[in-house]
């Protein structure tokens, strides 16, 4: 393999516009598929692929022996984590550093929307009453952030903005620093039990799927309010669905779910208590995306270290 020159698959729906940049570049063997059965037969030869939702199966396949190096194009790379046939010599990296900004913001429209009660508002000017209320305010609440990376921490960032009190729980303990109290893993109850928001950053790993189950929910203040923009399988979502429907005090906002999309009998639609989105919190900025693997595309010729490798046996 020339890694001066590598062969490029890219597998996205926008795969002829990223294709175009990377072209521009001077990498002149780059392919583009949108289907399984395209990229299957494109693969052999491939060196690079760069691909969201890419069907891990196929990396298993004689045809894919050439590659060496995936490129998600998202922070998500949880199918390819989870599959065990992916052949362990092939490097996986992931965009970082890139969804704090715009995550953030749709963390704290929703804190927003919640503390000062935008909905009794909507629901009275379209019944043209005048409902003349207090409105709350962030300051003073106590937020908690699960996920101390690089979305968690931009979170932090502006909550202080807000001055609210700022708890933090992470698995590494690394940036215990940015937050007035730390909690570890094996400390979830302690951690949600003092707060009035709880936003949910964490990558999916085998310690982190359903980590918030009935005990964690039920150790929540009782009009506590729940902000999911990690992964849907952090929750059992089926111990929220019964929790919420009892009490109707608490609220949610998710982003994420188990089953993407969410099926339309799902019992969360029609909990007017949980606010639902279709996963959009943090979308890939094509710039940037094409930006961030360009660059890692020069590392790769040079054969120097990638940015965003994922840690397999860590999950991310």
């Amino acid at each position: 393999m020339n890694k001066a020159a590598p062969t490029i698959l890219i597998y996205h729906n926008e795969a002829e516009k990223y294709a175009e940049v990377v072209k521009a570049q001077g990498y002149t063997s780059v392919r583009t598929a949108k289907t399984p059965e395209e990229a299957s037969l494109l693969l052999p030869g491939t060196d690079v692929l760069m691909c969201w939702n890419f069907p891990s199966y196929l990396l298993s396949q004689p045809e894919a022996t050439s590659v060496q190096w995936i490129q998600s194009t998202g922070a998500g790379i949880d199918n390819l984590i989870s599959d065990p046939t992916v052949p362990e010599h092939i490097v996986i990296t992931r965009v970082v550093d890139q969804f704090g900004g715009m995550i953030s913001e749709y963390v704290f429209a929703y804190l927003l929307f919640h503390c000062k009660d935008m909905q009794r508002l909507l629901t009275a000017r379209a019944s043209h009453q005048w409902d003349y209320f207090r409105p709350g305010s962030l300051e003073g609440k106590v937020i908690g952030v699960a996920g101390l990376g690089s979305i968690g921490s931009e979170i932090v960032r502006k909550a202080r903005a807000f001055d609210m009190t700022v708890y933090g729980l992470s698995y590494s303990g690394k940036q215990a620093d940015l937050v007035d109290q730390h909690y570890s893993a094996s400390e979830w109850k302690a951690f949600v039990s003092e707060l009035d928001y709880l936003v949910l950053t964490l990558p999916l790993t085998s310690e982190t799927r359903h980590v918030v189950n009935r005990d964690v929910l039920l150790s929540m203040k009782s009009n506590a309010c729940l902000v999911n923009v990690g992964r849907g399988q952090l929750i059992v979502e089926r111990d929220l669905i019964e929790i919420w429907n009892e009490e109707r005090e608490r609220s949610a906002v998710l982003d994420v779910f188990e089953q993407e999309p969410l099926d339309k009998e799902n019992p969360l639609w029609s909990l007017p208590n949980v606010q639902i989105t279709p996963h959009l919190s943090g979308p890939s900025k094509f710039e940037d995306v094409s930006r961030f693997f360009l660059d890692n595309l020069q590392q790769f010729a040079q054969g120097s270290p990638l940015q965003g490798v994922v840690n397999r046996k860590r999950g991310y």
